[in-house]
């Protein structure tokens, strides 16, 4: 038997976060080696020694770089027939190359943030795909042609282990280019469109071709020449050899998606140098990653951060309409800006501070003090690098976070060294993610948020490469086991090894903890028609109305083997939460209710049933749930109901006031409602902001046009005009009739409701109906007595004095008046405080009703005195 093996995407994600990671661990040991004779005070020493005419050209070179790079874009929207202005082309490229540029995985972080942004300047998903792709190809043939041109100078190159004379590279670097040659011509030629992966992208004309050329090769010229002149002694004529080197490594970084590049870049240039001042070429690199790369994204993250802020009108006039992009691309910016710094102060805590500084904070603070700031501002670092993905999904607990870390990484970079720089850096950020706080408008749970494969590999290659970082500066320092207890001013390695070992614990820590967590929910996919079409067979033989709360879209649901009955539920949090008794026949109750309490149990999550009926009680002591009473619904038995009881006077004196002032009743039938839709939305409307409310939803219908037309209507006019409805809740086999949404307009007569109910009852009563339902009350009829259980007499006490939370009495004392009787709800659940977490995650449940995007039949609006030639029945007061 053949099996074919399936790789699922998750797999794959891990495998290709598996492969960065080993590449990027090969890299280290690559550079490792490469730099083993390298001293990490000889290297601080070159560092010290650029001159700052070399480092004023590196910026100017690589400010000629990105500005060359705004081109690529700007060509592109060209060539597709976009004529955006370049402010916009040079703001996407910019955000998406300094992204790119330092967390790798391009077509993930670069791509995200020219989408924001061309999609805010009106381009739609294909238009961007085009610029993203004739912008790689810009990329790629410009690194090609510059490889070409580099091979053709015939200067003798060693490849690792395989060398080229002059004569070969000057070979290869003609074939290179005529191949480059001979693809332009056959471009231009083709004249149509090519096809990738389903996208038709348009191929540039001669002169859009040159002119992408020539933005490529002064983007990659400046871009190399920016390292080129950090080289001390480099001279004019290695520059062709170098130019080689450097476009490799390039090509070695993107290829291998580690962020940044980090260690196969530099490993690679080292490894195609010509043998000689490696420690130079080494601080060259080190000085190169801070102009090139890191310099650039703070660059903007610091412009975007005073245009929020709007505190700089001069800034604002020169970027313009921007604003929307901008908002749009802050979090991802400050979420890399964020990242960026926890790296900082890792890599700081692997390094030994400056001579001069630890004196003198020898003096002014106790060691004790010195040793646990200089562990903290390695936890501060480790604990940003683990929030950054928070911040990129616009959490507000992120965003608080980040910025007490930042505060307290400011502090303790002070505490461990007098480093401030660092502080500076991180106060900085504080205040940028402090004036941009707005962005973070998420009110989610951050630890709820996964974190991808791509923030994974950028962690843990931060981390590694501080670990390297130290262990590069202390190479030369033997190691024993006394130097984790040795605590003194000078003491740098112990310091190191403490604060990686703090970082370790605090990442290991991380991971296993979401490793343990529960697993999110699965996402359960609207049901199918076939499903749908037994739910709505299942309906028609239900007994009880809340049934029909399946209608509302914001239900998950289990089907019995039988196809006899089905439960709804829906997850929130770590709460599996069953709305009601299962629906249809009893006999497989049991099945649905094991079924969905093994599906809770192997989530890790928490099973309750909300408001359950005495019926299913056996069912869940069974499941080994603790009962306890929620409330009680108010239920009218139909056959000897009439409104000449003494006990309906009050109901009996507001039905006939509103008659008087012109009130009517008529029930409109399922298939007329879409015609008078849109003024019972302008009811919902208006009753709601006189309110001051929102839609509920779970336990409740909401206004959603689908299943406000899947019922009949009751409704109460004046003249022509509807003043209030609701919509009838009615079982096929006549056992219970109810009402779910009811709402009237401001100016609706006084005693409308009352109005409603009474000829409601009627009604249902003449059309033989056995029960009418009025809907629960929580917390009512729960005995608060002494000795009764905590939960009895905190229910008792909310009942009497929740008033100014929620209407509890007053919405019993209302459905008293029409005499019901009344029947006990229960609430099925975990032990003890996990029953209060359960009972949270239906309040949020209920709060925040969510509905699946699904078709909405056509509707026509109705004209005024149009309900008059809808059919109804009617009933007389």
């Amino acid at each position: 038997m053949n099996r074919r093996l399936t790789v699922t995407p998750r797999q794959r994600r891990i495998l290709a976060s598996l492969f960065v990671l080993l590449l990027a661990a090969v890299a280290f040991v690559a550079l490792d080696r490469l730099t083993h004779e390298v001293r990490y005070a000889d290297v601080r020493q070159a560092l010290h020694a650029l001159t700052p005419a070399r480092l004023a050209a590196a910026i100017g070179l690589t400010a000629g770089s990105y500005l060359a790079l705004t081109f690529y874009d700007h060509v592109a929207l060209r060539v597709i027939g976009q004529s955006l202005p370049w402010k916009t082309a040079a703001l996407a490229s910019f955000t998406s190359y300094t992204l790119s540029h330092n967390l790798g995985l391009g077509l993930i972080t670069g791509s995200s943030a020219r989408y924001r942004v061309y999609i805010a300047a009106g381009l739609d998903g294909p238009d961007i795909a085009r610029v993203i792709g004739l912008a790689g190809a810009t990329f790629w043939f410009s690194v090609a042609a510059v490889t070409g041109l580099a091979l053709l100078s015939g200067t003798p190159v060693q490849l690792g282990w395989l060398p080229l004379t002059a004569s070969q590279t000057r070979f290869a670097g003609a074939g290179l280019l005529v191949m480059l040659l001979a693809l332009a011509l056959i471009l231009t030629r083709r004249g149509h469109p090519i096809k990738i992966l389903g996208a038709s992208i348009p191929l540039p004309d001669g002169p859009a071709i040159v002119a992408q050329l020539a933005a490529g090769l002064v983007d990659l010229a400046c871009a190399s020449a920016a390292l080129f002149v950090l080289i001390p002694g480099a001279q004019a004529g290695d520059f062709p050899v170098f130019v080689l080197a450097w476009a490799l490594g390039i090509v070695a970084a993107l290829l291998t998606h580690v962020p940044g590049g980090l260690g196969i870049f530099e490993a690679t240039v080292l490894a195609v140098l010509p043998g000689g001042d490696r420690t130079g070429i080494f601080a060259a690199l080190i000085a190169y990653r801070i102009v090139y790369y890191l310099a650039p994204l703070a660059l903007g993250v610091m412009i975007l951060g005073w245009h929020e802020a709007r505190r700089m009108r001069g800034v604002s006039r020169l970027l313009g309409g921007l604003r929307g992009m901008i908002d749009s691309i802050l979090p991802l910016l400050l979420g890399s800006g964020a990242f960026l710094a926890g790296s900082m102060l890792l890599l700081s805590g692997a390094l030994p501070p400056v001579g001069w500084r630890i004196g003198a904070l020898g003096t002014l603070l106790p060691l004790p003090v010195i040793e646990i700031s200089h562990i903290a501002a390695t936890i501060a670092g480790t604990a940003l690098l683990l929030i950054a993905p928070g911040l990129y999904r616009r959490l507000d607990g992120a965003s608080v976070l980040a910025r007490i870390l930042l505060l307290a990484g400011a502090l303790f970079s002070l505490g461990k060294g007098l480093d401030y720089e660092e502080a500076l850096v991180c106060l900085g950020m504080a205040a940028v993610l402090q004036v941009g706080r707005g962005a973070f408008n998420r009110r989610t749970a951050l630890t709820a948020q996964p974190i991808g494969a791509g923030w994974i590999v950028a962690i843990a290659l931060s981390a590694a490469m501080a670990g390297w970082a130290g262990l590069f500066a202390f190479r030369h320092v033997p190691y024993s086991d006394a130097l984790w207890w040795r605590f003194a001013l000078r003491a740098d390695v112990p310091r190191y090894l403490r604060a990686m070992l703090a970082c370790a614990f605090l990442l290991l820590g991380f991971a296993a903890w979401r490793m343990l967590a529960p697993a999110a929910a699965p996402r359960a996919p609207l049901p199918r028609d076939d499903e749908w079409q037994v739910i709505r067979r299942i309906l028609a033989i239900a007994n009880r109305t809340e049934a029909m709360l399946a209608l509302t879209g914001d239900k998950r649901f289990i089907l019995s083997e039988a196809g006899d009955a089905f439960l709804m539920y829906q997850v929130q949090g770590a709460s599996w939460i069953v709305m009601g008794d299962p629906v249809g026949a009893s006999q497989s109750w049991e099945e649905l209710l094991w079924r969905i309490r093994d599906l809770s149990h192997s989530q890790q999550g928490r099973l309750m049933l909300y408001e359950a009926s005495p019926a299913v009680l056996d069912i869940a002591i069974g499941l080994g749930m603790q009962i306890v009473k929620y409330g009680e619904e108010a239920v009218i038995d139909l056959a000897t109901f009439t409104l000449e009881t003494p006990e309906l006077r009050s109901v009996r004196k507001s039905e006939r006031g509103a008659a008087r002032a012109g009130a009517t009743f008529r029930i409109v039938p399922a298939a007329a409602v879409p015609v008078i839709l849109a003024e019972l939305e302008a009811i919902s409307d208006e009753w709601l902001a006189l309110h001051g409310g929102r839609e509920k939803g779970f336990s409740l219908g909401f206004f959603d046009r689908t299943y406000v037309q899947s019922f009949d209507m009751a409704l109460v006019m004046v003249g022509n005009r509807p003043v209030a409805f609701a919509n009838l809740w009615l079982t096929e086999n006549k056992e219970e009739a109810s009402v779910d949404l009811m709402r009237h307009t401001a100016d609706a007569p006084r005693g409308t409701m009352d109005f409603l109910f009474a000829n409601l009852l009627l009604w249902a009563r003449d059309q033989g109906y056995a029960r009418f339902t009025l809907g629960m009350v929580p917390l009512s009829g729960i005995e608060g007595r002494r000795l009764a259980p905590v939960w009895s007499r905190a229910a008792a006490l909310v009942f009497r004095h929740g008033e100014r939370f929620y209407g509890f009495r007053g919405l019993r004392a209302y459905k008293d008046k029409f005499a019901p009787r009344w029947e006990p709800r229960y609430l099925a659940g975990p032990q003890g405080v996990a029953l209060l977490q359960s009972l949270r995650d239906v309040a949020h449940l209920i709060a925040n009703p969510h509905v699946p995007p699904r078709p909405l039949p056509s509707t026509a609006k109705a004209e005024p005195g149009a309900i008059m030639a809808v059919p109804f029945a009617e009933q007389a007061a």
